[in-house]
């Protein structure tokens, strides 16, 4: 057991977070997994998250994150989980392992591979909407190049979503132009306004700053990455699988909290 502090200043000036990273046994049913390494949030400040204490359980493709394999290998590779509502009272999601249970109805779209990082379940993001209009992108940054390392991952473990800085841009332009602003820089995030629109979709676009009365577009740029990350903020109430047995992921709607 170890304590780690980290500030986040990419999200937010004054942002930190304290974690206790945990390793111990894991009970499955019936199986016993030894060494299994977790961590637990402990405070947060800077950006508005719920107070309650929170659990990073990594199920990342690699040594140091998945699950071991159990004699049938399938329950895990085959998972899915549902991340409630930050906002949520109750707070509680769900996961779910093997097929049993799985969702029969739901989008999937192929997990690529990258022998560079393999531990990231990448995507092909082709395109983005804002409202109804698709937003014209350059498509050279959306392109997955395993020997570059740029494309798409899908990561339940950071809260905001990130996008390389021409693809934020377009985003941001185009959300900037159907909202109409006054738009503020605050933090992290360059796209705040006073909360006077009520028919803009609350959760998974909008988050609360700790400036009284405002709201900023649940995302931001990430212009020294070559790779972009569609992360839990984005993930509220939608059940996502993962089925590495087939090598894809899938995303449907459903009320978690």
């Amino acid at each position: 057991m170890c304590l780690m502090v980290r500030t986040m200043p990419q999200i937010e000036q004054g942002s930190t977070f304290s974690a206790t990273l945990v390793q111990d046994s894991l009970r499955l049913g019936i199986d016993t997994l030894p060494s299994y390494a977790f961590r637990c949030v402990n405070s947060a400040s800077g950006w508005t998250l719920p107070a309650q204490a929170q659990a990073y359980w990594a199920w990342a493709k690699g040594p140091c994150h998945s699950l071991p394999n159990p004699p049938d290998s399938t329950p895990a590779l085959i998972f899915s989980y549902c991340l409630p509502s930050f906002q949520s009272s109750y707070f509680s999601g769900s996961l779910k392992l093997g097929p049993t249970g799985q969702p029969r109805r739901i989008r999937t779209t192929p997990l690529l591979r990258n022998p560079r990082r393999p531990s990231l379940y990448y995507v092909n993001l082709t395109g983005i909407n804002v409202g109804r209009v698709r937003v014209s992108l350059p498509t050279d940054y959306l392109a997955f190049d395993p020997n570059k390392g740029s494309g798409t991952i899908i990561d339940s473990g950071t809260v905001i979503t990130r996008f390389v800085g021409p693809v934020y841009n377009a985003i941001r332009d185009e959300f900037r132009y159907q909202v109409k602003g006054p738009f503020f820089i605050r933090g992290g995030f360059d796209t705040c306004f006073v909360k006077t629109y009520e028919n803009l979709p609350y959760e998974n676009t909008l988050i609360h700053t700790a400036y009284g009365g405002m709201a900023c577009l649940a995302m931001a740029a990430a212009p020294n990455n070559v790779n972009s990350a569609l992360t839990n903020f984005q993930q509220q109430n939608l059940r996502v699988l993962f089925d590495t047995v087939n090598n894809r992921v899938g995303i449907a709607r459903e009320l978690c909290n």
